[in-house]
């Protein structure tokens, strides 16, 4: 939605600006006599056609849908903001400077009433969160330069897809659809105090992918479907992208690769360590990170593949007193893969059915405590996640109706997982854990 130069709107803004009430037509005339010059106020505040000339635009989405699970022992649902691509609404303006030259800014808020990836069995979660607020610059023949809390240059390197199917469940960022509920034994019944979500990497993100930072961006111009990204956060982080998006004789194709470093002990780093601000640790943090996707999708037949990869390492876990007479594994990796058909079956829009595969295989996390007491625990003494694997399959159906800007979907997931717990010197595997499954069923609408 553009807002432009419309005298009806300039009237009506200066009706309730200058609160204009029911008037006789003897009053009309002195009431209005300026009603020019107020339009041409009202036009400069407004930024539609005054000094300023910025193109404003507001936009948004909304993503609801119901989410059921069941954790082998109790069954529930859910009314959720699905946070594969939760609810949100943004500004977007751009002035143009010159031939070459534009400035632009963007704010983005999201909204979360009941956040699908953190609430559990025993409580939910909702909220605003501040997605994206930043300003830049665009040079048509040197690139973009943003400022402020922008993604970066490793935000969705591993989850290049063009069948749009991330809208409703994203092949290889699984913990949005259920991964905030807790473990639960197998052998007891009982729940542990750790989420599904601390399994993959703390964060819940996979290896290798990035997330929004404040700090500087710098992104290149477009040349023959190929870009480079880099982006710096104080204290300090940086990573760097390749991305690829063109079409390849009947294919689209689109692919991502991207690397990063971070020495940031705080917990807004855009990929946080899993050892952080550690006494016996020669710095705040110190991990790095190598992601990278592929998505392509062959157009006369509708057949799509998207696959993904990443790698994860921790330099400071060693010294983590939970660690401390073992020698725990530093480096987590994934692999995740998508494969599905997508046709105009309907004049609606495209239908998309897909399925999923999930695999990884976490490295320790000196970030997370795993109390005695807790259900999972095994070694009679507070411990910390030694190793763990998560593994996730699902199918799912997208229904496009493309002229009301909406998305329909329903999938379903089934996850297993299995942990190695650390302490007191000791390593042992965890409780048996219960499976989890996940159906969900909602829209997305755009505005």
């Amino acid at each position: 939605m553009k807002l432009g130069g419309s005298v009806f709107a300039h009237v009506l803004a200066g009706c309730i600006l200058f609160r204009c009430e029911a008037a006789t037509a003897a009053d009309l005339a002195g009431c209005c006599a300026d009603i020019e010059e107020r339009i041409a106020e009202l036009e400069t505040a407004t930024g539609g056609k005054g000094g300023r000339n910025v193109d404003l635009t507001v936009y948004g989405q909304i993503n609801q849908a119901i989410m059921g699970w069941d954790d082998g022992y109790k069954r529930n649902a859910y009314l959720v903001t699905n946070d594969a691509s939760r609810t949100r609404f943004g500004f977007r303006g751009q002035s143009k400077l010159d031939s070459d030259l534009s400035a632009s800014f963007l704010i983005e808020i999201g909204v979360r009433s009941l956040n699908s990836k953190r609430s559990d069995q025993l409580t939910t979660r909702s909220g605003l969160d501040i997605r994206r607020a930043w300003w830049g610059v665009t040079s048509k023949t040197l690139g973009t330069i943003q400022f402020g809390r922008a993604i970066t240059a490793l935000e969705e390197i591993t989850e290049a897809n063009l069948a749009g199917t991330n809208r409703a469940g994203k092949y290889s960022d699984v913990e949005d659809s259920g991964l905030g509920l807790l473990l639960r034994s197998k052998s007891t019944s009982s729940l542990s105090g750790v989420a599904w979500r601390r399994l993959l990497k703390h964060t819940g993100n996979q290896p290798g992918e990035g997330d929004v930072q404040s700090g500087i961006r710098y992104i290149t111009p477009t040349f023959a479907g190929f870009f480079m990204s880099i982006a710096w956060g104080a204290d300090d982080l940086w990573d760097a992208s390749l991305e690829y998006e063109g079409q390849v004789s009947d294919f689209k194709v689109a692919a991502r690769v991207g690397y990063g470093a971070s020495t940031d002990g705080g917990e807004d780093a855009s990929f946080e360590c899993v050892a952080t601000n550690l006494p016996a640790a020669p710095n705040d943090a110190d991990c790095a990170t190598l992601g990278g996707s592929l998505s392509v999708l062959h157009e006369p037949s509708g057949l799509y593949a998207n696959m993904a990869g990443g790698w994860f390492k921790d330099r400071n876990v060693k010294y983590a007193p939970s660690f401390a007479d073992v020698s725990p594994t530093t480096t987590s990796t994934f692999w995740a893969f998508e494969t599905g058909i997508q046709r105009n079956w309907l004049d609606l829009g495209a239908t998309t059915i897909f399925g999923q595969l999930y695999r990884m295989e976490g490295g320790a996390n000196a970030r997370l405590t795993v109390e005695a007491d807790d259900a999972i625990n095994l070694i009679g003494a507070d411990a910390g996640f030694y190793a763990s694997k998560v593994e996730m399959w699902g199918i799912g159906l997208t229904q496009d109706i493309s002229g009301a800007e909406t998305k329909l979907y329903a999938l379903y997931r089934h996850y297993d997982a299995s942990v190695t717990l650390a302490g007191s010197g000791q390593i042992e595997a965890s409780e048996p854990l219960e499976d989890l499954h996940i159906v969900m069923g909602g829209a997305l609408i755009r505005f």
